[in-house]
């Protein structure tokens, strides 16, 4: 396997784009070649098969799909209420669904992992450690409202991104603000 880390990293990324675009059939390495505009037979020496590409591209998504940290610093700032946990849901709906490529392509490899027990495991970890940090990270910011709170967030707004990003014409720009402010309201008092 070769060693390019940059190259393993833009191989990783075109994957993303075909697997959001082509779905899980049309994850080949010469679709990956192809959107990297690569010499044909490279991504072959970067993958040992399919199942390395969808796990790599798997816990990619992740790594790009985090706040960075000028976003982490000013969720930070100000009176921790309602309305800015409010604003802090309104910016990762907003953040999540600008890379829809990436979001679809996790679409994609979790139906893919129904059938490959490996990247069920890389997808079960990272997502398990996602909610944890966002539990954790409530827990220590002074936000209002308890884990179950961060658990119903998440699985609310998830599908809100979905429907976003795979049928926009179902709720508009409006509709989704109003959306985001009812279910931390609701996720609060429940």
């Amino acid at each position: 396997m070769r060693k390019n880390p940059e190259r393993r990293q833009a191989l990783i990324d075109a994957a993303i784009e075909v697997l959001a675009r082509e779905g899980a059939r049309g994850l080949t390495f010469r679709a990956v070649d192809a959107e990297a505009a690569v010499p044909q037979g490279t991504a072959s020496n970067y993958f040992a098969n399919r199942d390395d590409l969808f796990t790599q591209v798997g816990g990619r998504i992740y790594e790009r799909l985090l706040p960075d940290e000028a976003t982490i610093a000013r969720s930070r700032e100000g009176v921790q209420d309602e309305a800015r946990y409010a604003e802090l849901m309104h910016e990762l709906v907003d953040r999540v669904s600008a890379f829809n490529s990436g979001y679809l392509a996790l679409l994609e490899l979790r139906l893919e992992s129904t059938r490959r027990p490996e990247l069920r495991a890389v997808l079960t970890k990272r997502i398990r450690e996602d909610i944890d940090a966002n539990i954790g990270y409530h827990a220590a910011s002074g936000l209002p409202g308890d884990s179950a709170s961060v658990v119903l967030l998440y699985l609310a707004l998830n599908w809100l991104i979905v429907e976003r990003l795979t049928l926009p014409e179902i709720f508009t720009e409006q509709e989704i603000h109003e959306l985001v402010d009812a279910a931390v309201r609701r996720s609060l008092n429940a």
